[in-house]
């Protein structure tokens, strides 16, 4: 018996060492873990559930974006307009600060969440404000938003809630930037018998977090009544605000405020204060400037406005623009007829007096000043046309 149990312990030995080889030689033969698939970037379906409701939104990523380099990235929090409500969780992303990044993406180095309000709700809905937060909070999360780099904006419907949640979380916001908004809700106006007391209200409470608002002079939906009573309380509470008004336009003044390539890089300039340490607050300012719809014209004489005539043509040699001149003024005609006024902003730039104040037209000149070209120029790209020359004399 003793024997027997001797032979066991040797074999059962021998198989433990076995077994064991086995195993190394299995785990040195295992093939790598597969590395992590990279992130997709720029506008992706999202989706979030509050109270057991879902909503979808987007949230963008820059290109530059990375899940292994564990860099913290600024963010902003966009609110939409009233026009843009529904639950299919993408139509927000169609103007205001989502088609800014579209046009320039390189300007705008931020994760920027896009929650989607759906009808028949406002923004003002408590309901509205904890889902949008909920929505930041999560792709905060997930993508690494910078909490000292958080931002807030929104447009119209959206700027009401930027208001209020600008009013609920003031130390969340490293700044805020609002267009063709204000405190006094369309869709309440009783609001407005606290005219005396309202503005001041959100101005103590945001304090000297940095505000920039844009309006449009002419908007007949919010009047530039209510960005004007919002700059006065925070002027008079020693707040830190900025008001551009746009000459001439409407309710539309978003599209020019967040094409403004200042505007990024002053979101950037602020910083607020991580859980636990101080920043340096921002000093009091109040600056409210009005930005004409386009620039003084000049007047020019008749031979310079001959000399700038003549058929411009593309690299293929197709007709492009005709430019001629009846009168004092400048005309230039496509190629499919339309005709349009140029002003002059400089012997040899132009832009269009009746139309959208970005594109430029700019003639080019060799050596000897004859026009050689005309250069199309507006936000996004340019075009370049040939003078034709004009047919020898014989």
């Amino acid at each position: 018996m003793l024997r027997f149990l001797r032979f066991l312990a040797v074999c059962l030995s021998i198989a433990w060492i076995i077994a064991s080889g086995t195993a190394h030689a299995f785990a040195a033969k295992a093939p790598p873990s597969r590395p992590e698939p990279p992130q997709e970037t720029g506008f992706l379906n999202r989706r979030i559930e509050l109270h057991g409701v879902p909503y979808r939104f987007q949230v963008y990523l820059p290109q530059e974006w990375r899940r292994d380099d564990r860099k913290k990235w600024p963010i902003i929090l966009f609110l939409h307009g009233r026009g843009e409500r529904g639950s299919e969780g993408m139509w927000q992303t169609q103007i205001g600060l989502p088609q800014a990044v579209r046009d320039h993406p390189e300007r705008w180095p931020f994760v920027i969440v896009m929650p989607q309000c759906p009808l028949p709700n406002y923004w003002t809905d408590p309901d509205m404000l904890a889902m949008a937060m909920a929505a930041l909070d999560q792709e905060s999360a997930e993508f690494r938003g910078d909490p000292e780099r958080t931002y807030l904006t929104g447009i119209s419907l959206g700027g009401y809630g930027a208001w209020e949640l600008a009013r609920l979380h003031p130390q969340r916001w490293a700044a805020v930037a609002i267009a063709a908004s204000g405190v006094f809700w369309s869709y309440a106006p009783e609001r407005w018998q606290e005219l005396s007391t309202l503005p001041a209200e959100y101005a103590h409470a945001l304090g000297r977090t940095p505000l920039w608002l844009f309006h449009g002079t002419d908007d007949p939906v919010v009047p530039q009544r209510e960005s004007e009573l919002m700059f006065e309380a925070f002027k008079v509470a020693g707040g830190h605000v900025r008001l551009w008004l746009y000459q001439g336009l409407k309710h539309d003044c978003w599209t020019r405020a967040y094409g403004e390539p200042e505007l990024p890089r002053w979101l950037l300039m602020h910083h607020a204060a991580a859980p636990g340490t101080t920043v340096p607050e921002p000093p009091a300012l109040s600056e409210r400037l009005v930005i004409p719809l386009h620039p003084p014209a000049i007047k020019l004489a008749p031979a310079l406005l001959d000399s700038l005539a003549g058929e411009y043509r593309d690299r293929n040699g197709h007709p492009e623009v005709t430019v001629f001149r009846q009168g004092d003024q400048l005309y230039v005609k496509n190629r499919v007829g339309e005709i349009n006024e140029l002003a002059a902003e400089s012997p040899s730039t132009f832009f269009y007096p009746n139309g959208s104040s970005i594109p430029r037209l700019i003639f080019e000149h060799d050596l000897q000043g004859r026009v050689t070209a005309l250069v199309l120029r507006d936000d996004r790209h340019e075009e370049r046309w040939e003078k034709r020359s004009p047919a020898p004399t014989r």
